[in-house]
């Protein structure tokens, strides 16, 4: 700073009377003034509202105070979760309204349904000729059925659920000795009828070919629950989106509970209506092995009842 004649500080050539004053109207005297960047900062109280009042002149709100921002904050947090649960919660109940339960994870389904058949089908086996059976051993494939469904039963006493793949195995082996002895009386039963060796009584022919024709309704029921979806433990994960079998309750859910789905009782229905009625009723098969599977089981029990009744009705003549 220079001195003036006046003694007021400004530069040499300011012309003459020219004073530097403060915003407030009075002369700067002669003195060093410091730059603006190297002032000292008014000196903080401790709490968050005397620096703006010292630099503004204005009072803080009071939300600026370190307790009351913590109150908020945690109120606001609160808030917030519970919205998140709120919205979870309904999301999730949302979910389970749109996934049908025969397409989501569920609890497998109760075993004594399919071993009740089971021991059926090995009970109407015993009564067949011995013409029919394929061992000369009667009890040998019975027997073996039974060893089969004491293997299923000690690995899912009470439900049919996924544990491991032997009883998976296990599953598949028994229907197929089943069909297998089925099949192979059915298959001497036609023989005997096209040549004439059927016998000349008409009752015990009905009864065999009876026998024949719900053993065979009870295999294909055991082939459609043992394979729609990858079969009952892969429908218990809930792992393949797609049916293999439309049934009514999956077109209209809301004519069946929100827990349905698809149990061995009703693939024994499908069955019976597709040996009975030659063709699908209600449920509609999709995939393309379902719809062989229910044209062979078609042909079996025409087969089985054209030739039986026809030659019955012969005997009767």
């Amino acid at each position: 700073m220079w001195p003036d004649r006046q003694g007021t500080s400004g530069p040499p050539d300011a012309p003459a009377g020219r004073q530097r004053v403060r915003f407030g109207g009075t002369p700067l005297g002669p003195r060093r003034i410091r730059p603006t960047c190297c002032r000292p900062l008014p000196r903080w109280s401790g709490t968050l509202h005397t620096l703006p009042d010292r630099l503004t002149g204005v009072p803080a709100p009071a939300a600026t105070h370190p307790a009351g921002t913590i109150l908020v904050m945690n109120d606001d947090m609160a808030d917030a979760r519970s919205r998140l649960a709120r919205i979870e919660r309904l999301l999730e109940s949302g979910e389970r309204e749109l996934v049908p339960a025969w397409r989501r994870a569920t609890r497998g389904e109760p075993r004594w349904t399919v071993t009740a058949v089971i021991l059926a089908a090995v009970a109407l086996q015993l009564t067949l000729p011995h013409r029919l059976i394929l061992l000369r051993t009667v009890w040998a494939l019975p027997a073996l059925e039974l060893l089969l469904l004491a293997g299923l039963i000690a690995g899912n006493p009470r439900r049919v659920e996924p544990r491991t793949r032997l009883l998976r195995y296990l599953g598949l082996a028994l229907t197929g000795i089943i069909s297998l002895a089925n099949g192979w009386a059915a298959v001497r039963l036609v023989g005997d009828l096209v040549n004439g060796k059927g016998g000349d009584n008409a009752v015990p022919l009905l009864l065999t070919g009876g026998v024949i024709w719900v053993t065979n309704v009870i295999v294909f029921a055991l082939w459609y629950w043992e394979s729609d979806r990858g079969g009952p433990m892969a429908r218990v994960r809930g792992q393949h989106q797609f049916p293999d079998f439309l049934f009514v309750q999956m077109q209209s859910p809301e004519l069946a509970p929100p827990d349905w789905e698809p149990a061995f009782l009703d693939y024994l229905y499908l069955s019976f209506t597709n040996a009975t009625a030659f063709s699908p009723t209600d449920v509609m098969p999709l995939s393309r092995w379902s719809k062989m599977l229910m044209m062979l089981q078609s042909s079996v029990s025409l087969v089985t009842v054209v030739l039986v009744v026809a030659r019955a009705v012969n005997i009767l003549k």
